[in-house]
């Protein structure tokens, strides 16, 4: 068994026993309803607020089937180089503009970026493909609307969100130009690696994992499809340079060495970072856990260099 003890190190551990008397681990077992009221409630906790000269506009796009309400950050004049397409997480069935609203703004102003936050249709209300339609309808419109590139940027869900964007548009006039992906779930191997021995890690278990699909696909065994495990293309060629950050304390990080391998095997770029002691979520520690703060900078540094079109790993 995986002693957690050593990994994890005082100030992770506090942040964990912070998140869980906001968030007990028994959560998945109330009504979906009580998830998000406790999610949400937790993210309050956390936020951090603005850094000073960002401003935040909340409007809505229109997609052939639905309205898409989006978050535009922006620092007085925008950096021209590109803009980022922040995908959010919360197990498809949580979270909004709102969950992630400090972590867009803290991106906007550290990297010189526009950033636009998606907020995607939750299960189960939207069985899969919806939250992947409502991304790929908004990577379509930063396309057409911003005259820079597209960076994609996404933890968790938002990271297999990404993923899944970067894969579809590989043929797109525009392609995006990266993409950052933060803790991701991407459909690997769950009978090795990091979903054995981190299956019960604090934060985030596979038997979390396994709710969190059952929801998002309404049960139905959706076993090869791209756009819900991008690990399961056959196709690695032509995407864009990739930057991975994972939690060595998560049943995930393995998904990111797994992709990142695919990448390089099929004569891409990509970079894995697996960040010691952490785990599923730490992007809420940022501000109070000294490896969560550096990792917070190191997936800056990313987003910063590939929203130039430069590869520095």
């Amino acid at each position: 068994m995986t002693d957690y003890k050593t990994l994890i190190d005082a100030e992770t551990w506090a942040f964990i026993e912070k998140t869980n008397s906001y968030y007990p681990p028994d959560t998945i077992d109330y009504t979906i309803e009580e998830q998000r009221a406790i999610y949400d409630r937790m993210c309050r906790e956390f936020f951090a607020g603005y850094p000073q000269a960002v401003t935040a506009e909340t409007i809505a796009i229109t997609s052939p089937t639905n309205s898409i309400p989006i978050r535009i950050y922006r620092n007085g004049a925008p950096n021209k180089a590109a803009m980022v397409l922040y995908i959010h997480g919360g197990g498809f069935i949580l979270g909004g503009l709102d969950s992630h609203d400090d972590v867009c703004a803290e991106l906007c102003a550290r990297t010189g970026h526009e950033v636009v936050s998606v907020d995607y249709r939750l299960a189960p209300e939207h069985l899969h493909p919806a939250a992947f339609d409502d991304a790929m309808n908004a990577f379509e419109w930063a396309a057409r609307t911003y005259d820079r590139p597209v960076l994609l940027c996404g933890d968790s869900a938002g990271g297999n969100l990404c993923a899944a964007v970067a894969h579809a548009t590989r043929g797109h006039v525009k392609k995006p130009i990266g993409q950052v992906l933060i803790y991701p779930g991407l459909g690997g191997d769950r009978s090795r690696g990091s979903y054995v021995t981190h299956a019960e890690a604090p934060m985030l278990t596979v038997r979390d994992l396994e709710f969190y699909k059952h929801i998002r696909t309404g049960g139905v065994d959706r076993t090869g499809d791209i756009t819900l495990y991008p690990l399961a293309d056959a196709d690695f060629a032509n995407l864009p340079p990739t930057v991975l950050i994972t939690a060595e304390c998560d049943p995930l990080s393995s998904d990111g060495e797994a992709y990142r391998d695919r990448i390089l095997t099929a004569g891409g770029r990509a970079y894995w970072f697996e960040e010691p002691g952490l785990v599923h979520g730490y992007l809420r520690a940022r501000h109070m856990v000294g490896r969560a703060r550096s990792s917070f900078t190191r997936i800056v540094e990313a987003v910063s260099v590939l929203g130039r079109s430069d590869w520095i790993w």
